[in-house]
């Protein structure tokens, strides 16, 4: 009989779909368990842990696909799930150090600044006139800011902050909407009309597709209406993005870029700057724009990277970049 993974997952989907078939073309099961259902119980077995559909036993691995928002205790505990299944020894694909480094963007922030990773200046205050002086400071320089929920994704509740295109946009109260902090960072305008930036998957510290997010608006997530456009995955954009995943400990990651403005002086050069990883990436968009099955790949990895077997063979089938 085939391996028995969890699937952590508080919603069933395409996504989830793509993982058990993947697993079944393998010879494995997947398990759509929802961390919240999950529990701690030391009466119940010798490792402590109620996983629903594995009794006593514990998976083989686990796949996190998404973890639903909670109270602080919530989230804490459903977290604590997965700091013990990796303590039991039950690979864990992202594991929760890896996605508490990247869903806190502020802790993503400093890791990739840590690591020489570029990326553009950032700050997180919980002082509403601290975060007012930076945006008149900045300003001052010629540069505006975004405002992101610390915790957010797929575009939502980001706000410019400054003078872009000649309207002015005001810093916003950071109560309730963003949790009593500013996680500020500056804000890069676009460098083509449409604007663009790039989605990098890397799978087991290698860069292997990518994707231009293509859009009017200077948001370019998918969830906000951008359009996918397959990308060359050149050596700069793969060595950047397989240095963030690097940096945050990741085994997947979906890395976000944007070409840079050129700097002032004789030999002005844009670059490239990281804006984003992310620890949960969903890839529905990339498979339109990949022509390997992004699934396969992933379980490829985690059977064969982190489930290696006993004689060390590391047998991925993971797609090489030219």
């Amino acid at each position: 009989m085939g391996l028995a993974v969890a699937i952590m997952t508080d919603e069933i989907g395409w996504h989830t779909r793509q993982l058990q078939a993947a697993l079944r073309a393998r010879g494995c099961v997947g398990r759509c368990i929802d961390l919240a259902d999950c529990r701690i119980d030391t009466t119940a077995a010798w490792h402590g842990l109620v996983i629903p559909g594995f009794g006593r036993e514990l998976p083989d691995a686990v796949l996190v696909r998404g973890i639903a928002g909670g109270s602080f205790e919530q989230v804490t505990k459903r977290l604590g799930v997965l700091h013990a299944l990796r303590e039991l020894g039950v690979p864990v694909y992202n594991d929760a150090r890896a996605i508490e480094r990247s869903v806190d963007k502020s802790m993503t922030s400093l890791l990739l600044h840590a690591a020489r990773i570029p990326t553009p200046p950032t700050w997180a205050t919980e002082s509403l006139a601290q975060a007012q002086r930076i945006a008149i400071r900045e300003g001052a320089a010629g540069h505006a800011l975004v405002l992101k929920p610390l915790f957010g994704s797929q575009g939502k509740g980001l706000r410019l902050v400054g003078e872009v295109a000649g309207v002015h946009h005001a810093l916003p109260d950071i109560g309730a909407a963003y949790g009593g902090l500013a996680y500020l960072q500056r804000f890069l305008p676009a460098q083509t009309s449409p604007g663009f930036d790039w989605r990098v998957l890397v799978i087991g510290g290698r860069a292997v597709t990518a994707m231009r997010r293509v859009s009017a608006h200077w948001i370019h997530n998918v969830a906000q209406g951008a359009r996918c456009e397959p990308a060359d995955l050149t050596a700069e954009l793969a060595q950047l993005a397989e240095g963030a995943a690097q940096a945050l400990g990741m085994d997947y990651a979906g890395v976000d870029l944007m070409p840079s403005p050129p700097r002032t002086g004789a030999k002005a050069r844009g670059g490239i700057q990281v804006i984003e990883v992310n620890g949960v990436a969903a890839w529905q968009g990339l498979q339109r724009v990949t022509g390997f099955n992004i699934a396969a790949a992933l379980v490829d990895d985690l059977l064969g990277r982190r489930l290696a077997p006993a004689d060390g063979v590391v047998r991925s089938q993971v797609p090489r970049r030219a």
